[in-house]
């Protein structure tokens, strides 16, 4: 019996691109969605990543990508949803667009994917199927600069739970919810040090912590509904 693919929605960079290289070093077949190409995508290919275009900004595009989700596979293992976008608030006319943007990529995309995959996912012949949400710390704290972002990954958290009442027991479905995990490329020592000083843990990890966190949902038949926080006791702070 041949395993049934992995989705996983932004998996061409940072975190997304790590979870897709660790699933395919255990030999996991992976489907990922990029936005836009890059050259990191070849690598992923010719390790035996398919990799689908998404533009998920709107409706139609979403559904676009369903399609031929559909088209590439007859069932899925699990869904991972990791496309997101980390754009500030905007007080010029295109506050509306931005907030309509990051609804669809937050909650719109994943919400029209859980409900028109999960045929895909009752497909899988494996014992374990699951869906995960990445969101994100600032979902429960809010933030001043990023509003729009932080509330429609909250949304997310909320679809956690609702999909998880639905789909029980046959599917489980979960969230992790990351504070800083990685540095940006232009980001210098002084904001590292910042950084650090945010949790009690007072380190950046490094990706390697949220596939330990998806591995561990992956593996565990009696977890759903949860929201994982993998934020080094940032909360406590």
């Amino acid at each position: 019996m041949s395993q049934s693919p992995i989705l996983v929605t932004g998996g061409a960079q940072r975190l997304g691109r790590h979870c897709v290289e660790r699933l395919l070093d255990d030999g996991q077949p992976v489907i990922m969605s990029y936005r836009r190409e890059r050259e990191s995508l070849e690598a992923l290919r010719r390790r035996g990543a398919v990799t689908l275009a998404a533009d998920f900004s709107s409706e139609a595009g979403i559904h676009d990508f369903i399609a031929r989700l559909k088209a590439q596979t007859s069932s899925l293992r699990a869904i991972v949803h990791n496309a997101s976008d980390w754009a500030p608030d905007s007080l010029d006319d295109d506050a509306g667009a931005n907030f309509e943007r990051l609804f669809r990529v937050h909650m719109q995309a994943p919400y029209l994917i859980n409900l028109h995959a999960r045929e895909l996912l009752d497909a899988c012949q494996e014992p374990q199927r699951d869906i995960i949400h990445m969101t994100d710390y600032v979902s429960q704290k809010g933030s001043r600069k990023h509003a729009a972002y932080a509330a429609t990954k909250a949304g997310l958290d909320n679809l956690t739970l609702s999909f998880a009442a639905m789909y029980a027991p046959s599917i489980q479905v979960n969230a992790i919810a990351p504070a800083l995990i990685m540095l940006g490329d232009g980001d210098d020592e002084a904001y590292a040090e910042k950084a650090k000083a945010k949790s009690l843990m007072a380190k950046v990890p490094g990706p390697g912590v949220i596939y330990q966190t998806l591995r561990y949902l992956l593996d565990n038949d009696f977890v759903t509904g949860a929201i994982l926080p993998v934020d080094g006791g940032r909360h406590l702070r």
